[in-house]
């Protein structure tokens, strides 16, 4: 089983030399790349293949769809959360947003998650593996095929840590933007990631025009190393100064996520260092109601208008995000720890 190819994984450069290995024509790596795309889950579906080229592929090739565990619909907005079971048995979670301007999928790139933030479920087991590429690529193509609703955006903020899973990433950001692929592009994408400050300086390098949106969630270091331990190890200024080489070298204004907490991260004067470290910095601040956690102490806070007035009183451009979702398990993380609970 292990020997098995995961061709969904590669580039149709990689695919092209793979098939000419195992003796066939150049143009037959398109028509299989297509079919993939398409979400075929078996050879057999590809039907301008020939017999023995689909035998083959059965043979030395992996097909592995992931498998619906679990599907709640929101009766409020639409909204639909997917717990996926992938062939190991491992469990991730995607979400379908449904927005005027098209439908956005939120992805995992892991199962679990190291960082361990305060406020998120999806840490509290810990890591279990990274996704593949074609793990990845899966949430989107299937959750749009369930639907019947097609995806024009995507988020990189389910399940783990994208730049924790860096080359699984960047493939996947290559084959998703693929014109014989789902042909998604990446001013359509964001990464969302809790500040590894050299994976992003790396991320930099590449130029890609996709958005980058740090998970600040606090503008001193107190506040943010108690809720966010990869804080201890680099700090707010830190953080801050590698986002603005970010900028410099992408030219890419970045999204800054700020989950409310009561009483944690809400006060006037964590408002004001904001707006005043954010200074001079082409930024965009989503406060981010917080949903509540059932093994996690800390509440919504209720002071969200109240923060946004102060930062606009600065001039910092603010939004509110929508919550979508509210009657179902939505926010990262929680479906999958029911279903862990429920099957211990």
């Amino acid at each position: 089983m292990n020997s098995l190819v995961d061709i969904k994984s590669m580039t149709l450069e990689e695919l092209t030399t793979w098939l000419k290995d195992q003796g066939e024509p150049a143009f037959r790596a398109r028509q299989v790349f297509q079919w993939l795309y398409r979400g075929v889950t078996s050879f057999e579906e590809m039907t301008n293949l020939s017999k023995p080229l689909r035998q083959k592929l059965v043979e030395t090739a992996l097909l592995a769809p992931p498998q619906v565990a679990r599907r709640q619909m929101s009766q409020q907005d639409g909204t639909v959360k997917y717990l996926w079971r992938l062939r190991d048995g491992s469990c991730v979670e995607s979400v379908l947003m449904r927005y005027q301007h098209g439908n956005t999928v939120c992805i995992s790139c892991q199962v679990g998650c190291r960082m361990g933030c305060a406020f998120c479920a999806s840490t509290i087991a810990g890591k279990v593996r990274d996704l593949t590429p074609a793990e990845m690529l899966d949430q989107v193509l299937f959750t749009q095929i369930d639907s019947g609703a097609p995806v024009s955006n995507i988020v990189l903020m389910g399940i783990g840590e994208p730049l924790d899973n860096f080359d699984t990433v960047l493939r996947f950001l290559t084959l998703v933007n693929h014109p014989d692929g789902l042909n998604i592009g990446m001013r359509h994408i964001s990464l969302s990631t809790c500040g590894l400050v050299e994976q992003i300086d790396k991320l930099a390098q590449y130029e890609l025009q996709l958005t980058l949106s740090v998970s600040l969630h606090a503008p001193d270091d107190e506040t943010r190393s108690k809720i966010m331990p990869v804080n201890r190890s680099v700090g707010v200024e830190k953080l801050l100064e590698t986002c603005r080489r970010y900028f410099e070298k992408t030219g890419r204004r970045i999204s800054y996520e700020y989950a409310m907490i009561d009483g944690v991260n809400d006060a006037d004067w964590q408002a004001d260092l904001l707006a005043k470290r954010l200074r001079g910095a082409p930024a965009h601040v989503n406060l981010i109601p917080l949903n509540q956690v059932e093994e996690s102490p800390l509440k919504p806070s209720r002071r969200v208008a109240a923060f946004q007035k102060r930062l606009e009183g600065h001039g910092v451009t603010v939004t509110v995000r929508r919550r979508l979702g509210g009657d179902i398990d939505a926010s990262c993380g929680q479906l999958r720890r029911r279903a862990m609970r429920e099957e211990q």
